[in-house]
């Protein structure tokens, strides 16, 4: 895509959840412009996130209860405090909050009373200013939020059962909806003053769209039509991926599939407003699982596993064609990651989409054709030391194999030593010399999760596919983030023809 977006530059990975912050996560208060005014410092010109949805199962956030609300978890409440909605004592217990890794089951019911009672407040005492402006706002997105509110005191009134599993399917309270409508008012509100800092700072943001929405959502729930779902509502296939890098025995991510043929009918107006959506929260779409436009891998309901799966035709250009022709050019970066055909190629370079380069990927083989090493890099593309899904660099040089099922203990050391040779490295610094390898790439644009830039080992892991336990818990400490460190990165970034001019940042 030959615009301004992809001039050479670079920026860092980091999810808001991983942010510092009193209330047990990150959100979108202080340490949120603090880490925007870091990455200025840093001559970085991206912020890259993960999906910004509310998370459902698992707390994974590509796994949301709507594809198109923001999540209420990332509130300031201390903002709230400073507009009037919650006081001073109800945020007293901060001091228990500071922890390296997100507690779920502990900060949910506490955050969650906390937003409740700041809806009540603003229902008993906001302004008539304020509230022709949430009126507004509810008119604004009339077309999601609707559904999204009914949907949210619908789950709350079945004890957060899926909804195929609803025993009171009645129309709920208005004024439990308005607590929704007005959670969502404060984080579009709070997410809006950030965005716009963020670009005033020349900072601009990547966000990520997955192709596929969680079983238990508004999205299915509102639109069944739209899913391949049995008579109970139920997906009759689901979605993953057959086995590969991160699992022998593929991916079962439990995603119901689209019925693509419906959408057609319907001019995909469902994509369209998503992605218009998108557009007005984020600066850039990283579109996930670029693949499955063009094949989808389609696994029978309650199969053990992804083995037994087969690739069924996508939408291909016609649903890009659609986006373009409401949407405009599209700022989108295609995740084709996985088994890449000619044609999945084709549909990408079609529309002149960025693809993607795994630096972790480039020294599993010495094949000179693999499109991961550096020297086969092109310009339009997006390189990363690693992704969410990957272990950080240092995790992955010091505890080979962790996690990654597919490689023998020979193969592991083969492509660590291969590694070193092609660096030029005695493994010191490997993270450095990662980031270096990046931003030394013909890549128009390199990005590195700030674990990586920080030099941490698989204890910061975002996430393991294929597995329970810690995943998106991980949070970084405000010390962390040195002068130093901002300084490194942009006298290394500047070395490569990647950092941006200085910006001061503005309050």
């Amino acid at each position: 895509m030959d615009t301004p977006l992809w001039k050479r530059a670079s920026g860092v990975l980091l999810h808001p959840t991983s942010l510092p912050g009193p209330h047990g996560i990150g959100d979108l208060g202080e340490s949120a412009y603090q880490f925007v005014d870091f990455l200025a410092a840093a001559g970085q010109s991206f912020w890259q996130l993960l999906p910004l949805g509310p998370p459902g199962y698992g707390h994974s956030p590509y796994q949301c209860l709507s594809s198109m609300a923001g999540n209420p978890l990332l509130l300031s409440l201390d903002t709230l405090a400073q507009e009037g909605w919650l006081s001073p004592a109800d945020l007293q217990s901060r001091a228990l909050w500071r922890d390296s890794f997100v507690d779920f089951g502990r900060m949910i019911p506490f955050k969650w009373r906390l937003l409740k009672k700041a809806a009540a407040a603003f229902a008993k005492n906001a302004s008539p200013e304020q509230r022709s402006e949430f009126g507004k706002f509810c008119i604004e997105k009339r077309a999601w939020l609707e559904p999204y509110a009914r949907f949210m005191a619908l789950k709350e009134a079945n004890e957060g059962l899926p909804w195929t599993e609803w025993a009171h399917r009645s129309d709920p309270d208005p004024a439990e909806m308005r607590e929704h409508e007005f959670i969502q008012f404060e984080f579009f509100r709070q997410w809006r003053e950030l965005k716009e800092y963020c670009n005033r700072c020349g900072i601009r943001i990547i966000g990520d769209l997955p192709i596929f929405v969680a079983p238990d959502s508004v999205d299915v729930w509102a639109n069944p039509e739209l899913f391949d779902l049995d008579a109970h509502g139920r997906p009759r296939v689901i979605a993953g991926v057959p086995p590969d890098y991160f699992s022998a025995s593929g991916q079962l991510w439990g995603n119901p599939l689209y019925r693509w043929d419906v959408h057609e009918q319907t001019g995909y107006a469902w994509w369209i407003e998503r992605v218009r959506t998108t557009l007005e929260m984020v600066d850039v779409i990283r579109l996930d699982h670029f693949r499955g436009f063009e094949k989808y891998y389609e696994i029978p309901a309650g199969a053990a596993n992804a083995i037994e799966g087969r690739w069924v035709e996508g939408p291909g250009e016609k649903l890009f064609n659609a986006l373009q022709s409401s949407l405009g050019a599209l700022p989108v970066i295609a995740e084709d990651l996985g088994v890449i055909t000619p044609e999945v190629e084709a549909l990408r370079e079609r529309f002149g989409f960025p693809g993607m380069r795994i630096l972790q990927f480039a020294f599993s083989n010495e094949c000179p054709e693999d499109i991961f090493k550096p020297y086969n890099h092109v310009k339009n593309c997006v390189v990363y030391t690693g992704t969410h899904d990957n272990d950080t660099v240092v995790g992955w040089f010091t505890s080979p194999g962790t996690g990654d099922s597919t490689r023998t203990a020979d193969q592991v050391r083969a492509e660590r030593e291969f590694a070193l040779r092609y660096l030029n490295s005695d493994g010191g610094e490997i993270h450095w010399d990662f980031i270096r390898l990046a931003l030394a790439s013909v890549a128009s644009t390199a990005i590195f999760p700030l674990q990586d830039v920080l030099g941490l080992g698989s204890e910061a892991r975002m996430n393991l596919p294929a597995s329970t336990g810690r995943n998106w818990t991980w949070r970084f400490q405000p010390k962390q983030l040195k002068p130093k460190l901002a300084e490194r990165l942009r006298l290394l970034s500047g070395t490569y023809g990647r950092c941006r001019p200085s910006t001061e940042p503005h309050s």
